[in-house]
């Protein structure tokens, strides 16, 4: 799975990431809009970290997402 997956789906995971980032409000998720940077600076914003662990965080939930879908789970 690759971002303009998730992107193009965004409604269907954004669920999701509330369960992965819980400090993110609804207003957060509906502003990132499936935009992989704005989800980074919401992540950093929210939890005081910096751009690249907030970039590892989501790749490994992406990574997580397409074990998931693939039923490797």
């Amino acid at each position: 799975m690759n971002w303009d997956q998730i992107e193009g789906n965004w409604k269907q995971f954004k669920g999701k990431v509330k369960e992965q980032w819980g400090k993110l409000t609804d207003d957060h998720i509906d502003m990132v809009a499936g935009k992989r940077d704005q989800l980074s600076g919401q992540i950093q914003e929210s939890y005081g970290i910096s751009k690249e662990e907030a970039d590892k965080q989501i790749s490994d939930w992406e990574r997580k997402q397409q074990e998931y879908r693939s039923g490797s789970h």
